[in-house]
């Protein structure tokens, strides 16, 4: 199901970066005649992931698509199979991890990153997107067994590495991280700038949550960290986006200040302010402000505070 922000002067768009519409069907993932069968399906569908890319083409009604193929047209390869799931018409989707992309003839496709296209691919192609980075990053970033130092093999599709020595299995790792849309008794919203962003990009607070911290703490502790501001019981949950760069899973907020003394920690954030939503349209207008990127979170819970979608940077 497609992830929405709705209440007071939300946009009602689908989360950008999740899936629609496609079952994991996890059942099958330790079935291999079963997954031999869907991977010889002349409906099957695969594509390539490689260094976080995969191929895109653009069409000429301005669409822009997954190149995919069928699995008999598909690169060989055995180990670096992953089965994505099976979306309501009975497609099952499979996604190849590779060195380098595979070259086309044609020239009409090109190598993209989520950054890019995330925002542009329908909600299915997105998720799917989304699950093969996720699970390429996590396979090339934990090939041995933190346990006792030998070479993991894969297992389940994709989705577990295991230990041929001391038998342990190692999951795809995912890192929850707040982020969220702090306000002050004037309904001004409170937006920061890091050190390296482009001049002008403003965008919400956010940060890790740290072992043995609620994410409500979390909220108050980041934002205490990074602008000096206290938050403080008035911290709501808003709705959740996948993030894999590289492995996140971003968990949305909306939180009330009790102070409003900004003191920047000069690490994290260089320089943070608070916007009424007039300061904020005319900060806009004037090219002094540049929004947060389309397919982030940070985007939306901007605009359900703000009343109407951000001008796209």
């Amino acid at each position: 199901m497609e992830a929405t922000l709705t209440g007071l002067g939300a946009t009602d768009r689908p989360l950008a970066l999740t899936y629609s519409g496609v079952d994991r069907a996890a059942h099958h993932r330790m079935d291999e005649a079963w997954l031999a069968a869907a991977w010889s399906h002349p409906t099957t569908r695969v594509f390539v992931v490689s260094g976080g890319q995969v191929l895109v083409e653009d069409g000429p009604d301005g669409r822009t698509e997954l190149v995919m193929t069928p699995a008999f047209d598909a690169p060989e390869t055995e180990m670096h199979r992953y089965f994505l799931g099976i979306a309501p018409d009975g497609v099952r989707y499979f996604a190849l991890q590779k060195d380098a992309l595979p070259g086309r003839m044609d020239g009409a496709a090109r190598a993209a990153g989520l950054r890019e296209v995330g925002g542009l691919l329908s909600p299915l192609e997105a998720g799917l997107m989304v699950h093969a980075v996720a699970l390429e990053n996590w396979q090339r970033m934990h090939r041995f067994c933190s346990r006792c130092g030998e070479r993991t093999v894969i297992a389940a599709a994709g989705h577990i590495r295991r230990c041929p020595a001391c038998l342990t299995e190692h999951y795809p790792r995912t890192d929850p991280a707040v982020i969220m849309l702090v306000t002050d008794d004037q309904d001004r919203a409170l937006l920061g700038r890091q050190l390296h962003w482009p001049e002008g990009r403003f965008s919400t607070l956010a940060g890790f949550v740290e072992p043995g911290e609620s994410i409500e703490q979390a909220v108050r502790r980041e934002v205490a960290e990074e602008v000096g501001v206290t938050v403080g019981d008035d911290v709501s949950y808003v709705a959740s986006q996948p993030w894999p760069f590289p492995s996140s899973l971003m968990l949305g907020f909306n939180a009330r200040a009790v102070s409003s003394e900004i003191t920047v920690d000069g690490e994290e954030i260089h320089e943070a302010r608070w916007f009424s939503r007039e300061d904020l349209r005319a900060a806009f207008a004037s090219g002094e402000v540049l929004p947060p990127s389309g397919i982030s979170i940070a985007a939306r819970l901007i605009e359900g505070w703000y009343g109407a979608p951000l001008p796209r940077p």
